[in-house]
């Protein structure tokens, strides 16, 4: 049952690093640099960790779509936005000082990607 429920967790994470990969450039970097700052706050006892995961590239992929603006979607402080975000799964965890610049770093890129500072 354990190996199961692993097997299907690590399939469900493939499939969501596959539907990123699909995402634009700028998208794809504003992502990659959320999800780098979520890994602070995955739980590990459960499968919230990628429904988290999940719902992030579901998000994206919509305002890819719609071409909504990255700063739109985070907002003007993206640090606020992923732990606001991150509450809906769990309590969050500790997150470093150079972990929270090099979101804002990744958001930054992204944002410069889209030709709108």
């Amino acid at each position: 049952m354990l190996i199961s429920k692993m097997l299907h967790d690590k399939r469900r994470y493939r499939q969501y690093k596959a539907r990123v990969k699909q995402l634009p450039e700028n998208y794809r970097t504003a992502v990659e640099a959320i999800e780098r700052y979520l890994m602070y706050f995955v739980p590990t006892d459960d499968d919230s960790a990628v429904s988290e995961f999940e719902d992030l590239a579901e998000l994206f992929e919509q305002a890819a779509s719609d071409e909504t603006p990255i700063r739109e979607i985070v907002g003007d402080d993206p640090v606020e936005f992923v732990e606001t975000f991150v509450q809906n799964y769990t309590k969050g965890g500790y997150v470093p000082d150079e972990e929270r610049k090099r979101l804002l770093r990744g958001i930054a890129r992204a944002i410069e990607d889209e030709g709108v500072i």
